[in-house]
């Protein structure tokens, strides 16, 4: 089954240097950092693949919510 995972990703900036955390509301323990947005989401990724694996072993009854027919995915440009 394919899960729907919404991130909500912030830019931060630490002695000059600029990063993004990204987390969920929909998967409670997802925190990734990466040095760019698509860094940040690959890792997210990963964790998301864990936490989900880690859920599934301890508790059969997990219910997370299926990927709608229609959502909102925010496409970012650099212009």
């Amino acid at each position: 089954m394919k899960t729907l995972i919404r991130l909500k990703i912030e830019r931060f900036w630490e002695n000059e240097t600029e990063y993004f955390i990204a987390t969920s509301d929909d998967l409670q323990g997802l925190v990734a950092e990466g040095k760019t947005i698509q860094e940040a989401i690959e890792i997210a990724e990963d964790v998301a693949k864990c936490l989900l694996t880690l859920e599934k072993e301890m508790n059969d009854n997990l219910q997370l919510q299926a990927i709608p027919s229609q959502f909102e995915y925010p496409l970012i440009m650099e212009v």
